[in-house]
């Protein structure tokens, strides 16, 4: 049996995300942080194919971080909301853009993707996976958009709504990993953390 406890180097989490951190402690993993020093993110994206530039992304911060710790295994993940297909939802730029896509959310569904990236420069071991989530908001009143955007929790979060919090009342149902609209999906993640526990004990035997 493979288990995150038979891993044997340090693990960096490549992102400032406290969701991600409080997912991957509750997995058991235990991790140091570090900037992931990727500027210009929207650079990555490519709207007809999300999820491969997305992986494409992840990969490029947890690689950012691995080159003063070639011998950590290094975790970096980003987040999206994609709505009708196309249009993605980064992070909010303002208080104005964040009502635009609250309002846009209202009533329908949408799709939360997240990519994450695992690798290891001195093990030669690369390896993302990208997860989705259909995320069904019900009607939201003008009212509620604007009280819950009085408070700072919007900020820094895909789609300018936080799962975890007061946006939990917009919710109708969430098909998929509800980790994964909290910024890390743990069945992909777990995966990409077994597929390098294989590939140890493969050298080791």
């Amino acid at each position: 049996m493979l288990l995150l406890r038979d891993i044997n180097r340090p693990i960096i989490l490549a992102s400032g995300s406290p969701r991600r951190s409080q997912i991957l402690r509750m997995m058991g993993v235990e991790f140091e942080l570090a900037k992931s020093g990727v500027e210009d993110e929207d650079a990555y994206l490519d709207r007809d194919d999300l999820e491969h530039s997305l992986c494409r992304l992840a990969s490029a911060k947890a690689e950012s971080a691995s080159k003063s710790h070639p011998e950590a295994l290094v975790l970096g993940a980003d987040t999206t909301v994609v709505v009708g297909g196309k249009e993605i939802f980064g992070k909010a730029a303002d208080r104005d853009d964040a009502a635009r896509m609250l309002r846009t959310l209202s009533g329908r569904s949408h799709t939360v993707i997240t990519a994450t990236a695992l690798l290891c420069n001195s093990a030669s071991f690369r390896e993302s996976a990208a997860a989705c989530t259909e995320v069904f908001f019900r009607p939201l009143e003008e009212e509620e958009i604007l009280h819950y955007l009085s408070f700072p929790e919007y900020e820094d979060k895909a789609g300018a709504y936080a799962v975890q919090g007061g946006a939990m009342t917009f919710i109708d149902r969430i098909e998929g990993c509800y980790y994964n609209v909290m910024g890390l999906p743990v069945t992909a993640t777990l995966s990409l953390f077994k597929k390098f526990l294989l590939l140890e004990r493969t050298n080791d035997g």
